[in-house]
């Protein structure tokens, strides 16, 4: 005979009610003010020496803060609610999600042929003293390039990325991370560069292939929709 299936196995938790108008601007509002001031505790964590009894105090109280958040955990490639996707604005991306933690968080607009995004990266993002993780700088192109391919029409997949590090990349310094799509002959072919805003190239890759086969190609170019430039 064969066991009952336990009964919490059959509960589904029903889809997440997605807040519209004035009701989703606060929501974003609230996400973007907790994501500036879980950054700033990030900064203070690896800036700053203190003692242990701080530390074990503080995680203490860290502990008792994520205990608040009770609601409706998100299932693995859930769309969130307050997110529009693709080409929309993506609230706790860990490169332009201003909930984020983790992110710069980086401002991409159209530029041109392409789009180019700004940002500047801390001491938490630090690789060799002083500079930034070389992971960043491909991370940061290659979320840029994604933005290209909406732009350009294409949404797809990252199949290949060679990078050419040029420079280190300074921490504290405000970058220009430029991308555009350069060819579509088989997989698409783009090109991004990232340099200092007001200085040398720091970073390039050479190539960037994207699967389009998964993606139903939209016809024609299109632009960064303005919801989308946070």
């Amino acid at each position: 005979m064969m066991n009952p299936v336990p009964t919490e196995s059959l509960t589904t938790t029903p889809d997440p009610v997605r807040p519209t108008g004035e009701e989703l601007d606060h929501q974003r509002a609230a996400i973007a003010a907790l994501g500036r001031e879980l950054r700033a505790l990030v900064d203070a964590t690896v800036r700053t020496a203190t003692p242990p009894e701080v530390l074990h105090r503080m995680t203490d109280e860290v502990r008792r803060l994520t205990g608040q958040l009770t609601g409706r955990r998100r299932a693995r490639a859930e769309i969130p609610a307050v997110d529009e996707f693709p080409g929309g604005v993506r609230m706790h991306s860990p490169v332009t999600g201003p909930g984020s933690p983790l992110a710069p968080p980086m401002r991409v607009t159209p530029d041109g042929d392409g789009v180019v995004g700004h940002c500047t990266l801390g001491i938490a993002h630090e690789g060799p003293p002083g500079y930034v993780h070389g992971g960043m700088s491909a991370m940061l192109l290659d979320e840029l390039m994604g933005w290209a391919c909406y732009a350009a029409g294409t949404p797809a997949m990252t199949v290949s990325l060679r990078m050419r590090y040029r420079r280190p990349v300074p921490m504290e310094t405000l970058l220009r991370v430029h991308a555009r799509v350069a060819g579509n002959r088989g997989p698409q072919d783009l090109r991004g560069r990232l340099d200092q805003r007001r200085g040398r190239p720091v970073g390039e890759p050479g190539h960037r292939g994207r699967d389009l086969r998964r993606t139903r190609p939209r016809p024609g170019p299109r632009p960064v929709p303005e919801h989308a430039l946070i």
